[in-house]
């Protein structure tokens, strides 16, 4: 293991860094072993076919709407100790600790994110952090392929710099809007899109801000990926609404911490 993480520095060097800060999306190539991904896909299959009926959460059931453009389980570590160990694996937070620059990195929450072949629909462009109930910026998130993906099946593409756009109104997953006339007006109406093909056990990091999309799937298998979602230390709840912190006794305004969002890694 040790011998791993001393690969987070060659993974991401300072023009990793550079690259991320600048266009608010990094691609770094084999964050996982062979060994490793075997695993994860292991895992990753138990933790999508288990019965609802533990602390994850499946949002929505075949047939569904959202469920033709994502079949998604959110928090899948805490009912499969094999997900706990990707989930909470220090070095994926560590990469998003140099990436990011932050003190330290927590745990939002992870979800397996299954783009089911037949009746796809593309993921359309939207940023995540308006989805979140957070009040700052500078969450992100780790999309870890686990088959090789491509515009056929499912690829990830983003806008260069739109994270410097700010926080921008919600847009629906189901209802999406024309981002061309969403962002008229805006400096990164400019920039061109970016697909971002990825093999098996490769990654992207994308800031919350930073808008992203993904293909539909044109095979006939499964297009599996694991994401992660990290927000800097002291990040604070904003009351709003969530999957993951209803319930949990937050309190607006203050940082969202405790059992469910460790701290993963910290300068």
């Amino acid at each position: 293991m040790e011998g791993m993480f001393g690969l987070v520095d060659q993974w991401i060097t300072d023009d990793k860094i550079e690259f991320y800060r600048e266009n608010g999306f990094v691609q770094v190539d084999g964050v996982l072993a062979p060994e490793e991904l075997d695993e994860l896909r292991e895992y990753a299959e138990e933790a999508m076919a288990a019965p609802q009926e533990g602390l994850s959460v499946k949002t929505d059931r075949p047939g569904g709407t959202y469920y033709k453009v994502l079949n998604q389980k959110v928090n899948t570590w805490r009912d499969h100790g094999g997900m706990a160990k990707y989930s909470l694996h220090p070095r994926f937070a560590q990469i998003a600790l140099k990436l990011t620059g932050a003190g330290g990195i927590r745990l939002f929450h992870d979800h397996l994110l299954w783009k089911m072949p037949g009746d796809s629909k593309p993921t359309p462009w939207h940023q995540d952090t308006p989805k979140w109930p957070m009040n700052e910026s500078g969450a992100l998130s780790i999309w870890i392929a686990l088959d090789d993906v491509d515009e056929r099946n499912g690829c990830m593409m983003f806008i260069p710099k739109s994270h410097r756009a700010g926080k921008l109104k919600n847009i629906s997953l189901t209802d999406p809007v024309d981002i061309f006339e969403y962002v008229k007006g805006l400096d990164i109406a400019k920039e061109k899109p970016v697909i971002v093909p990825l093999k098996a056990g490769s990654c992207t990091f994308h800031d919350g801000l930073t808008f992203h999309y993904a293909f539909h799937n044109q095979t006939e298998k499964p297009r599996r990926a694991l994401a992660i979602i990290y927000m800097p230390d002291g990040t604070t709840y904003n009351g709003n609404r969530h999957i993951v912190t209803d319930g949990q006794g937050l309190e607006t305004g203050k940082p969202i911490r405790g059992p469910l969002f460790p701290l993963l890694a910290k300068r």
